[in-house]
């Protein structure tokens, strides 16, 4: 991997140096299929890069790590650029100061491929409506996550929803993916009709308030949450005419599967990490409906 370092520098040389690197590296751009920018913190770019570079190996990526640093200091662009075998497609890191740090779309467009998709990930607080942000104006996909607001619970979720633009997705929904069709196939066969339902998860956690959402909109009854040891998601109970339908999750990998009339099995439900989240979010770069209806329908029925 070569690993090229621009301090105090441009947009324009940031990206005639990129050319230059492919040239020397016989590594031209085809192949990587869209942008993905990372606005991180600095104590979370780590972090940040390492899994949107393993997000990246399915979905070949320029990535392009966007830092703000001190608004007190003089205007200064510094960049990292990394280029190689170990990395699939190219990275551009950017740390912004002085007044760069309140125009980072300015900073964060010359570098975009051209003719391809551009995905803007917050990995921790993002903007109130991610859709008119610089950054993510610039976005055909934005992908937040609720777990890293400061309160990190159900109220962001409702800031979500109020500032909610096609394109907007949220990790704390990916998450649920497993859940979900576990969920819709335990319907495959008559279950009778379900009356209500509980989801159970470690306080504040805001996956289980969008799965009880998911399951009230779907199903038309009254899903609520309750409280339990964690960690994350741990169960959800549905009362139906026939009985009781419930999965519960006892470790990381394994569920136990149970319905009326029928013997308990276990099933795989393993929990993922974040680079396999973002993999699922990249397959897809159209609008989420099933998402957007969720989330709103969470922010009506929130008591605060």
């Amino acid at each position: 991997m070569t690993t090229f370092m621009l301090s105090d520098t441009t947009a324009g040389k940031i990206s005639a140096q990129l050319m230059l690197l492919r040239h020397q590296m016989g590594a031209p751009a085809i192949g990587m299929v869209l942008t993905l920018v990372v606005i991180s913190e600095e104590r979370h770019q780590y972090d940040a890069l390492r899994e949107a570079t393993e997000a990246a190996r399915e979905h070949p990526s320029r990535i392009i790590v966007v830092i703000k640093r001190e608004e007190a200091e003089p205007n200064r662009l510094d960049a990292e650029l990394r280029i190689g075998e170990n990395t699939p497609g190219e990275v551009v890191v950017l740390r912004l100061y002085g007044e760069l740090t309140q125009h980072a779309d300015s900073v964060v467009s010359p570098p975009l491929l051209p003719d391809t998709p551009v995905v803007a990930w917050w990995p921790g607080a993002a903007p109130d409506v991610p859709s008119k942000d610089a950054i993510g104006a610039l976005a055909q996909r934005r992908i937040t996550d609720a777990k890293g607001f400061e309160d990190g619970g159900p109220k962001s979720l409702v800031t979500r929803a109020k500032g909610y633009a096609p394109g907007d997705t949220d990790l704390s929904w990916s998450r649920l993916t497993p859940w979900r069709s576990l969920l819709a196939a335990a319907f495959d066969q008559p279950v009778g009709k379900v009356r209500k339902g509980v989801v159970e998860a470690s306080p504040g956690h805001p996956s289980a308030s969008l799965l009880a959402a998911w399951l009230s909109e779907r199903l038309g009854a009254p899903v609520k949450v309750t409280d339990s040891a964690g960690p994350g998601l741990t169960c959800v109970r549905l009362q139906t005419t026939d009985g009781e339908l419930s999965v519960t999750r006892s470790d990381a990998r394994l569920a136990t599967l149970s319905r009326p009339g029928q013997p308990d099995r276990n099933v795989a439900l393993a929990r993922r990490h974040t680079s396999e989240l973002m993999s699922e979010e990249l397959r897809r770069l159209d609008s989420d409906e099933v998402y957007e209806a969720a989330v709103k329908r969470f922010a009506r029925t929130y008591k605060g």
